[in-house]
């Protein structure tokens, strides 16, 4: 009955937050107030100041990231709306997205290794581009250490979502189209949500982007550890 509570209060919590910041984004609209960032930031100061485990809170959190899988499976409605979109531009995208991950791919892999990174923390590491559920399971196969997975892949959302917009304008990148593509393929889910801003096509593109990113990760990631001697 009491862990129950728990949950209940720590859902709760979660989502007044969750909203109260979104608002906040929505008033402002800076990257920087992006409402997944800052809602991580307050949740982190707020266990730390009242003494509370991390073990506590994850006992609501984990029915929070139980919805991963189901949103994840959720990013079909806005595909199936661009069918035709998707099908007339299948080849730019796949290419798209093959380039982002590979560069996301080889990227960390030379940072980690610039920076002397132990080798649980690089197979750790090489998922970070693709969508947590998934990014979780292949840092499994690969021997790395899920729960710093996922610090990982907040990092490349985040990332993505403060300065995407900024790196987008810069390289004269005006298209719905290639907006979603790279904030999809680079930062998954909250690039997707951030692509969301633009338009639905954006979204679309985003969230197919996010998928072959998956799948594609899935598939790579398995032999780049191979391929620098890992």
């Amino acid at each position: 009955m009491a862990q129950t509570l728990i949950a209940i209060l720590i859902i709760t919590l979660t989502v007044i937050i969750y909203l109260a910041m979104n608002r906040l984004y929505v008033r402002f609209s800076s990257p920087l107030l992006s409402p997944i960032l800052t809602t991580v930031l307050i949740i982190i100061a707020f266990l730390i100041c009242f003494h509370i485990p991390y073990n506590t809170y994850l006992i609501g959190g984990k029915w929070i990231n139980f919805l991963l899988g189901p949103a994840v499976v959720a990013l079909a409605y806005p595909l199936y709306n661009q069918r035709k979109m998707l099908m007339k531009h299948l080849a730019p995208i796949v290419t798209g997205v093959c380039i982002g991950l590979f560069v996301g791919i080889i990227s960390g892999s030379i940072l980690a290794f610039v920076f002397g990174l132990h080798k649980d923390m690089i197979l750790s590491l090489l998922p970070k581009s693709i969508t947590t559920p998934i990014a979780m399971e292949v840092s499994a196969q690969l021997g790395g250490i899920p729960a710093i997975t996922v610090v990982f892949v907040m990092i490349a959302g985040f990332v993505g979502v403060i300065l995407g917009p900024s790196f987008l304008k810069w390289s004269r990148i005006n298209s719905d189209m290639g907006k979603g593509i790279a904030l999809g393929s680079a930062s998954h889910a909250l690039g997707t949500s951030k692509a969301s801003e633009y338009g639905e096509l954006s979204f679309s593109m985003s969230s197919i982007s996010m998928a072959l990113t998956a799948i594609l990760g899935a598939i790579i990631g398995s032999f780049i550890p191979f391929f620098f001697h890992i």
